[in-house]
């Protein structure tokens, strides 16, 4: 039973609790755990609160507007975790289990562009409500054992794989029990995350032998950390800062050495995507196994803490021209693992960036990046509902305010893995993207994230007119 949370019980006799809460539970539990796991973790929440509070002290305007758009409460709660699965039983089940608390799969990665043997979804929250409620979102990677080129190692992490079950009895009853009544009552959507929780635990003991653990990991440091063990630690969380420079900077002063770049794109006066740091992976004893029953002590590096700036999201043509000026940075400087470059990838970073628009009403009127439209209240004879959408922001009656992006970015979330896997794990895999059989393995399509934000774009709007439209009347 979890010990770091209290459920806070709902009067709801035979009803069902809401997605959205057991989300919410769920979030806070996987926070306390992974807390009591990696204290780090608990130093790194503290920092990114202290910046988050001294940034809106020092910004009362931007403070107003969150909490106008309902915005503001999120930021303390959000936060992002990640995990890698070894087979496609495994990521078609946890779907089913993402799908209890209110989250689906959105977008698909491929990160074997910057050399990492797996592919990707975001399960998050889609419904615009929902998100406000609680944007809790789960990275999920599953291994390419294709892209492993010693068939015999291949053939021997599959086998391994196929023997290990990651979710509880309890779990797996309580996800078709949702499924059959259509949710869960509030004591099950309790004892469905006490459940799930044990997927995401941290265990000591490695379910394969020293040497054929060293045999993965000279394969790839990733394929090591997923087939070695007999669950998919969450293998980081991460808290959303309003100012990721300043946590950089911060950081040494808690005792918390950083990464040496920020993943994503510069430091700009409109954030834009998604911006990431990181502390180092932790080194941590394990117990291999060994044939006369006794464990032989050894080591292993996956865990780690980072850090999330969340800025607008880009329309395709605005993460067309991101994704061009990225590659021209990165063709010019490609930052290393060990910080050595730091200096000149950031500034080389920075003077790509420039030609990319840095205020809003230019990002808006170029289309680049997606808005949410409401009625401000302010009247104007010289306008209706009808007038096109430039007068309606001249005259006041409509404001437009960034759409936050809620994904991912798959050099940056590379980039992280690589920081912490040492320079080796960047291994010439091809772009190898294979979104069908993705999609197959998962058992469902994954959600077009452009289209997620244009209907947002568009239903605010709509909203927006509909309420000049009243006031006319």
């Amino acid at each position: 039973m979890i010990t770091t949370h209290s459920f806070e019980r709902l009067s709801m006799s035979g009803e069902f609790v809401s997605s959205d809460q057991i989300r919410s539970w769920f979030s806070a539990a996987m926070s306390g755990m992974y807390r009591e796991e990696v204290p780090a973790y608990g130093t790194l929440l503290d920092l990114v609160k202290e910046v988050n509070e001294g940034y809106l002290d020092a910004h009362a305007e931007e403070k107003e507007r969150l909490g106008q758009l309902g915005e503001l409460e999120r930021i303390g709660d959000e936060r992002h975790g990640a995990i890698r699965l070894g087979t496609a039983d495994e990521l078609s089940t946890i779907r089913r289990l993402f799908a209890v608390m209110g989250m689906e799969p959105v977008g698909y990665y491929d990160l074997s562009v910057a050399g990492v043997p797996v592919h990707s979804t975001a399960f998050r929250p889609i419904r615009d409500e929902s998100l406000k409620a609680n944007p809790f979102r789960v990275f999920t990677s599953l291994l390419r054992l294709d892209l492993i080129a010693d068939e015999k190692l291949r053939n021997e992490a599959a086998q391994i794989l196929a023997i290990r079950q990651i979710f509880t009895p309890g779990c797996i009853a309580l996800i078709e029990k949702a499924e059959a009544n259509g949710g869960l009552s509030a004591a099950d959507g309790e004892n469905f995350v006490n459940e799930a929780l044990e997927t995401f635990r941290w265990h000591t003991q490695a379910s394969v032998s020293a040497s054929m653990y060293q045999k993965l990991h000279d394969a790839h440091r990733l394929i090591a950390d997923v087939v070695s063990f007999r669950g998919p630690h969450i293998n980081h969380l991460t808290p959303r800062t309003l100012d990721i420079d300043k946590v950089q900077t911060l950081m040494p002063e808690h005792g918390i050495t950083p990464k040496a770049v920020v993943e994503g794109p510069p430091t700009r006066n409109v954030p834009i995507l998604l911006r990431q740091t990181s502390f180092k992976a932790l080194q941590e004893m394990v117990d291999f196994v060994v044939a006369d029953g006794k464990a032989e002590a050894g080591r292993h590096t996956a865990r780690f803490g980072e850090i999330e700036q969340r800025g607008l999201a880009l329309t395709p043509k605005g993460q067309a021209l991101y994704d061009r000026l990225l590659a021209e940075t990165r063709a010019k400087v490609t930052p290393a693992a060990d910080g050595s470059n730091a200096a000149e990838y950031m500034s080389t970073l920075s003077e790509t960036f420039a030609e990319f628009p840095d205020d809003l009403e230019t990002l808006r009127r170029e289309k680049l990046g997606y808005f949410r439209y409401t009625a401000t209240g302010k009247t104007d004879a010289s306008v209706t509902a009808a007038s096109d959408l430039d007068t309606l922001l001249s005259a006041g009656v409509i404001a437009a305010d960034p759409i936050v992006y809620e994904d991912f970015l798959p050099v940056s979330a590379a980039g992280i893995f690589q920081s912490n896997l040492g320079d080796e794990a960047a291994q010439a895999f091809s772009a190898n993207p294979n979104r069908d059989r993705f999609e197959a393995d998962l058992g469902a399509s994954v959600k077009d994230l452009y289209q997620l934000y244009a209907e947002i774009e568009a239903s605010s709007l709509a909203r927006a007119r509909a309420k000049l439209a009243l006031a006319a009347a």
